[in-house]
């Protein structure tokens, strides 16, 4: 079949009132977001919130997030919902453990990958051959991966050594790098604290500080994914199963294969992701290790409305907020409360101008309430920075909901012939 048989999917016209941003619009507006932020951090003295090791934590933090969200992007492009992340996580951590504390860490990494694609395989069978509600098949699969890891954990890590029933041996690092000269040089511009410059340092820092090759080859995913489902006649074909499948089948496009094929690479991101927090994030298996990162990542892909840039953003944006948990939660969140008052005020007065006066005068009012938290207080509960990600996750997608466009056939069942 000709690459020129199958048609580009017409795109939904946007919501009436919204609008896409353009790449320099979007620059601008994290430009101007990383001003108010280098502002605050003056104000409060929080210099934390811009260093070279929080970005460098939000980073290692992000990976798994982005791995999942990968995953679900291609999953989704094909029209198939996957829930199931979390499990297939799950399953990576599991087997990536098992082969990496035996064979080696990159060995470890490979059983992660071949871990979370089987559970992949389970969720294509259960939603593409038998047409099983893929909301159910994945709520079933995270269920099913959870048992049956934690079975399984009692007969091989319980008796090895330095392992239990609920932890497993210690693994081999993949060990760490940093890029000569730039490293240094951007740690040390860092710590002057100098408004914006500084800021900067630390943000490049981060990302070129105490890498892992795993978190090198997770970044390099991103745009490799782009190119392959936007600049291939294989991505094209896959994309239009999410799009009409009745459609790409009247041109000779296989849909089960292209389904089957999108939703076990998507398990094998997923389970690369659950081997990175077993085998980089931290070197043993721990019974509960994902903590709901599958869902975050498929709220990332939500986020970055199904592209693998606003997918990137996001898994950003909840990698940072997780990281506050490491490093000095309670006084960077504190300073974080300013920051998104300041930004809300900005929201309300950009709904004022659009006319929409009733979203204005409620985010004004939690602007203040904002505020004045921020005032009468010197910090916040321990309990607010362990539960800050997941406030962030249910916050982003509140407000970008209006202007999310998944693909048209997203979940929709589908039998090979119907349109006959």
């Amino acid at each position: 079949m000709s690459t020129a048989t199958v048609a580009e999917p017409k795109a939904q016209q946007p919501a009436r009132g919204s609008r896409r941003l353009s790449l320099p619009v979007l620059l601008l507006v994290i430009a101007g977001v990383l001003v108010l932020t280098s502002i605050v951090r003056l104000i409060t003295g929080a210099d934390g919130i811009t260093s070279t090791g929080q970005m460098s934590t939000a980073l290692r933090l992000a990976v798994p997030i982005g791995l999942a969200g990968l995953g679900g992007l291609w999953s989704e492009r094909s029209g198939v919902v996957n829930i199931g992340l979390e499990g297939m996580m799950i399953l990576g951590t599991w087997f990536g453990a098992w082969a990496g504390y035996q064979w080696g860490p990159w060995t470890g990494v490979v059983f992660g990958i071949v871990g979370g694609a089987l559970g992949a395989l389970l969720h294509a069978v259960a939603t593409v051959t038998f047409n099983v509600n893929h909301i159910v098949s994945g709520v079933a699969l995270n269920i099913l991966a959870l048992g049956t890891t934690r079975y399984l954990s009692k007969f091989t890590f319980a008796d090895a050594p330095q392992g239990s029933a609920k932890q497993s041996p210690p693994i081999d690092s993949l060990g760490t790098f940093d890029i000569p000269g730039l490293s240094t040089w951007l740690t040390d511009l860092n710590d002057k604290h100098w408004f914006l410059i500084s800021d900067l340092a630390g943000l490049i820092g981060g990302l070129v500080t105490d890498l892992s090759p795993l978190t090198v080859i997770a970044v390099a995913l991103v745009p490799a994914t782009w190119w392959v489902l936007w600049r291939t006649s294989f991505g094209l074909r896959l994309r239009s199963c999410g799009e009409n499948p009745v459609a790409a089948e009247s041109l000779g496009v296989n849909v089960y294969k292209y389904k089957y094929i999108a939703v076990v690479i998507s398990g094998g991101f997923a389970g690369l992701g659950g081997a990175f927090l077993s085998i980089v994030a931290s070197n043993v298996y721990l019974d509960g290790q994902t903590a709901g990162r599958g869902y975050i990542g498929l709220a990332a892909m939500i986020f970055g409305n199904w592209m693998p840039g606003g997918l990137a953003l996001g898994a950003g944006l909840f990698g940072y907020t997780d990281s506050l948990n490491l490093r000095g939660g309670t006084v960077n969140v504190h300073a974080l409360i300013l920051l998104l008052a300041i930004l809300l005020v900005f929201g309300a007065a950009y709904l004022a101008w659009r006319k929409k006066y009733v979203p204005a005068v409620t985010t004004a009012v939690v602007a203040v309430g904002m505020f004045l938290w921020y005032s009468f207080t010197n910090e916040v509960p321990r309990q607010v920075v362990s539960a800050t990600p997941y406030l962030v996750t249910l916050l982003v997608l509140s407000l970008s909901a209006q202007s999310l466009r998944m693909p048209k056939a997203d979940g929709l069942p589908y039998r090979k012939g119907q349109g006959k």
